[in-house]
């Protein structure tokens, strides 16, 4: 029997850009995967050295220069494993997304990235040319196929290295989190196993980066399709796995699996985690929550605390005249629990000096949304100015549904630095906060079970403009998720009035999510990356050719 290969999936979490940083922690990684596990071979997320993704940065020579220094550096500095990295390579004036075997301080294979994503969040086809050639080589009597990512979501990549002899597939990956996301990859993972009789290694990033978040739980499966490995979610890891060739020629895999959370703390974690490596990862000290005693910025505020720890977050409450003494106890309760500094600001006076200083402009005519917006533009202005005073970044705390519809101010409850909750819907907000109290009872359950409130005009509940949520989220899912038409909708149930409504607020209120904060992407279609529409047009449920 032959000497056992050991094979670490290298599970890490790089910096986009950060080309000496992230070749300092291959390194390190590497040098650990040997020292911890006698390992032979270490494999690296899709471009490793670059971080993913890392969009217009590769349109400048000096990106590649420096990632050309960071592979040799790699060839000098690795010894005693090989290791294959992700990395783009320029070659006549075409750039590749490529991964490349490093072995004994040479280069001894390198591979282009065949099927180029250009869908959703996924803009490939703007940098790279695609490759068409597999690349197989031999490792310690083992034949190794390389692909990347989205290679494995069709059958002729890996069909091709199989052709070539290989025996196991290594993929290298940069494969955002929505939900659900974890069982479609393995599923179609092992469809690939069945076409080709592979065993393959499916490495994922792990971290944030800006709206996206890398859930990791990296994998393994035998020839026969089995899950023979599998890596922790939302943590960088090193996972091994061992590779032992029988007597009989044949090729055993084996290793450990770490079993998976429910989707609601997948959800949870990844909204912690994309948390947590915006503010790192742009240097800020802290954050600043406006916390108004309602589901929301409660739900805000508890991740803050899991991503950052209490000492790097502060509140402050900011009551009007149409704040319910229950708003205010309830958010000193929440900060109280979670033992974060906590301040009251009241805004009666400021709000009191807008009006007076434009009554002559507003002579002869109701008072409307407007004053209720300049409320919330009086908590805007005193959040970013603790934030411009202090370096905290501000976090707006509005959710899915309420961007949907332009329930929100700008400048006002929409000022910030970044949103976690922006691609949450409302229905799903209270989810995560009963899954967040089953951990720790941080949330008072009063703020659960309120009626929610803007609380900017006497007796105000959100219903009193919106459908309740459980409709309007469904609303919502069939026509920014799956584009069904105002005809689909209706023919699904419902009442026709209020679907028009939805569609129309969704329509017209492109304009405030341009210019809304970033925030972290869990589902299928997000605002941003995912759903791009125009600010000015005419298609509209009313403007058919008849």
């Amino acid at each position: 029997m032959a000497k056992p290969v050991c094979l670490v999936m290298g599970q890490i979490n790089p910096l986009v850009g950060d080309i000496a940083g992230n070749v300092d922690r291959i390194i390190a990684a590497a040098e650990q995967a040997k020292d911890q596990f006698k390992a032979d071979l270490i494999v690296f997320p899709e471009l490793t050295l670059t971080g993913y993704p890392p969009e217009d940065l590769l349109l400048r020579p000096e990106l590649l220069r420096r990632v050309e220094a960071g592979i040799l550096k790699l060839k000098q500095y690795i010894e005693g494993i090989a290791v294959v990295v992700g990395h783009p390579e320029g070659q006549k004036g075409e750039l590749y997304n490529a991964a490349s075997v490093i072995a004994d301080g040479q280069c001894i294979a390198t591979y282009y990235k065949q099927c180029l994503p250009n869908y959703s969040v996924f803009d490939e086809k703007r940098y790279f040319i695609k490759g068409d050639q597999a690349t197989v080589f031999d490792f310690k009597g083992i034949k190794f196929g390389l692909t990347i990512c989205e290679d494995i979501w069709f059958t002729e990549p890996a069909l091709q290295a199989a052709d070539m002899g290989a025996e196991v597939l290594l993929n290298l990956n940069a494969s955002p989190y929505r939900q659900g996301k974890c069982q479609s990859r393995e599923v179609e993972v092992a469809q690939r196993v069945s076409e080709t009789g592979l065993a393959i290694v499916y490495v994922n990033l792990v971290g944030g980066q800006d709206e996206l978040v890398f859930d990791g739980g990296s994998f393994a499966l035998s020839q026969q399709g089995e899950k023979i490995a599998s890596a922790a979610v939302w943590q960088s890891a090193l996972h091994p796995v061992q590779m032992i060739r029988e007597q009989t020629g044949k090729l055993t895999l084996s290793g450990t699996l770490i079993p998976k959370p429910s989707e609601l703390a997948m959800i949870y974690q990844g909204l912690v985690v994309g948390l947590r490596d915006y503010i790192e990862k742009n240097h800020f000290p802290s954050v600043v929550i406006g916390l108004s005693g309602g589901i929301d910025s409660a739900m805000t505020l508890a991740l803050a605390v899991d991503a950052m720890g209490a000492d790097n977050v502060k509140t402050v409450m900011m009551p009007s005249q149409y704040t319910a003494q229950i708003s205010l106890d309830d958010a000193q309760d929440m900060a109280n629990r979670l033992k974060v500094n906590h301040s009251v600001i009241p805004i009666d006076d400021l709000f009191a000096q807008f009006n007076n200083s434009l009554a002559t402009e507003f002579t002869g005519t109701k008072v409307d949304t407007t004053e209720e917006n300049i409320q919330a533009r009086c908590r805007g202005v005193l959040l970013m100015a603790i934030s411009n005073k202090t370096g905290a970044m501000v976090l707006s705390t509005g959710n899915k549904s309420e961007m949907a519809v332009g329930y929100s101010t700008l400048y006002g409850d929409m000022a910030g630095g970044y949103s976690p909750l922006k691609d949450v819907y409302k229905t799903l907000v209270y989810q995560l906060a009963e899954y967040r109290n089953t951990l720790s009872g941080v949330i008072p359950t009063r703020i659960i079970t309120r009626p929610p409130s803007a609380e900017l005009a006497d007796d105000q509940f959100d219903q009193d403009s919106l459908p309740p949520y459980e409709v309007l989220d469904t609303l919502l899912e069939q026509y920014i998720a799956q584009d069904l038409s105002y005809e689909d909708m209706v023919a699904i149930g419902g009442d026709p009035d209020i679907i028009s409504k939805v569609i129309r607020l969704v329509d017209i209120n492109e304009y405030k999510r341009r210019q809304a904060p970033p925030g972290i992407r869990i589902t299928e279609r997000a605002f941003g990356r995912d759903r791009r529409y125009p600010i000015t047009s005419g298609y509209t449920i009313h403007s058919k050719i008849q």
